[in-house]
């Protein structure tokens, strides 16, 4: 059975590394665990890091948090639907908002459990996933601070989460910016400016973060070390916290070019016949895992030696060349993910979840 495997050591390697970068610059920061998708034993391994604040999209995944260390800050980190008021107020401490309907429910559902919920306003500014268009920003954060039950902390932006748009020097400089206008307009205090995700490190690490930016959500970084500037690994950090092993469930040296007329496949592919492959074999290895769990671009495979040629609904076909490793039946391959890859599979039913020391 394939299983995906945490390892401790390499996760508190990765959050040593983070927390002395951050404290070092008077950053607060905390763990985006969404990629855990709720997993019980993994968040535990997060919270035992002791950082103190996590943030996820799912609430179901912050209320796991909550029974597990009930003193936990958790945040809600995407506009919240309306079906889920009650339980954002109940279970997350902060909520990342864009919308002024949204904002007055979440006052009236404070107002009725008789507490104040925090909120943190994004900002577009031009990867055009959530927040609030500029020119609005004024008018909207003096209808915010007419809400009973709200108090607003502070005001953030992503980058990078959809069309690519990358951070830079400008606009985290704009977005510091704002903050400093709506504290004068408004006499109002603005912790934090939530301008940093993984893919903002790289700017600290190379002294261009402006000073502003005082907070981060990182979940890739800690888990991945992943440097998004350069599609490599941060100096210092490690990309082993997560593995992914598979079992061989056939291994023979077969031809490298299918036999017969060739159709659509499954996945809505035709198959190119490279003319130099004809009459070639290579020991084809097939996998106890699928496309149901990953797609096969997310998966790095560790032996340099394997190359992966394709998958179905729930088997994954290498091609081992010679087998110079002399894999058989039963051994199991090791990969290296990337993050979506990681995602689906702690999504996945079928993937078993195993942590080593």
């Amino acid at each position: 059975m394939a299983y995906l495997k945490l390892y401790k050591k390499e996760l508190h390697h990765n959050f040593a590394f983070l927390d002395s970068l951050f404290n070092h610059h008077r950053i607060k920061w905390g763990i985006t665990t969404k990629l855990f998708c709720g997993n019980r034993n993994f968040l535990k391994e997060v919270i035992d890091l002791g950082i103190g604040e996590v943030h996820d999209s799912r609430i179901s995944n912050l209320k796991v948090i909550k029974e597990i260390n009930p003193d936990t800050l958790t945040i809600y980190i995407k506009p919240p639907p309306k079906d889920i008021v009650r339980d954002v107020v109940k279970y997350a401490d902060i909520s990342l908002n864009t919308e002024l309907a949204t904002l007055h429910q979440l006052s009236d559902e404070a107002q009725r459990q008789n507490t104040v919920h925090k909120v943190i306003i994004m900002i577009e500014m031009g990867d055009l996933r959530e927040g609030v268009m500029r020119d609005d920003l004024i008018n909207f954060y003096e209808k915010v601070f007419r809400l009973p039950g709200i108090e607003v902390v502070g005001l953030g932006t992503n980058l990078n989460c959809l069309h690519g748009v990358m951070p830079d020097s400008d606009k985290l400089i704009q977005l510091a910016l704002y903050k400093q206008i709506i504290e004068l307009r408004f006499k109002k205090e603005i912790p934090l400016v939530s301008g940093g995700t993984t893919v903002t490190i790289p700017l600290l690490l190379r002294g261009q973060l402006p000073a502003g930016i005082n907070h981060f959500r990182v979940g890739e970084a800690l888990f991945f070390g992943k440097n998004l500037f350069t599609d490599g690994v941060i100096d210092g950090m490690s990309d082993g916290v997560l593995e992914l092993f598979c079992q061989i469930i056939e291994l023979s040296d077969k031809p490298i070019v299918p036999m017969g007329e060739l159709g659509v496949n499954p996945q809505g592919k035709t198959v190119e016949i490279i003319e130099k492959d004809i009459g070639k074999t290579s020991f084809r290895a097939i996998l106890d895992i699928g496309i149901l769990d990953i797609q096969p671009n997310y998966l790095v495979p560790v032996d340099e030696h394997i190359r992966i040629t394709d998958a179905s609904s729930d088997m994954l076909i290498l091609d081992l060349g010679s087998n110079p490793d002399g894999y058989k039946v039963g051994d199991m391959v090791r990969f290296k993910l990337k993050y979506m890859g990681a995602l689906g599979l702690m999504n996945s039913y079928y993937i078993e979840k195993r942590i080593a020391d």
